[in-house]
């Protein structure tokens, strides 16, 4: 459902927050360099899985709802805007 996507996102964005204060902390502290970058692609890791949740979702109510309509205006529109979504963040597929 809507409501426990939201939360979940709301979760991660928090986990996500937290881990970019610590950079920045490590930033301020002249942490080892590999250190930082280690916790630099954690975050990335980690808005790459709150991509995945938040296409998933899109996929499963507004496609599928656009699809199951039979309105091929609106069936072409979402289809078309999914494959935007899939040309711009394909590299989340492989993580």
């Amino acid at each position: 459902t809507q409501s426990r996507t939201r939360d979940e996102a709301t979760k991660r964005l928090r986990r996500i927050a937290g881990q970019v204060a610590g950079i920045e902390r490590m930033i301020e502290e002249d942490r080892y360099c590999v250190d930082v970058l280690l916790q630099v692609e954690a975050v990335r890791a980690a808005l790459d899985g709150l991509g995945k949740l938040l296409l998933k979702a899109h996929v499963e109510t507004c496609v599928a709802d656009a699809i199951a309509s039979g309105r091929p205006k609106e069936r072409k529109q979402k289809v078309d805007e999914l494959m935007e979504v899939f040309s711009r963040f394909a590299h989340i597929g492989g993580r």
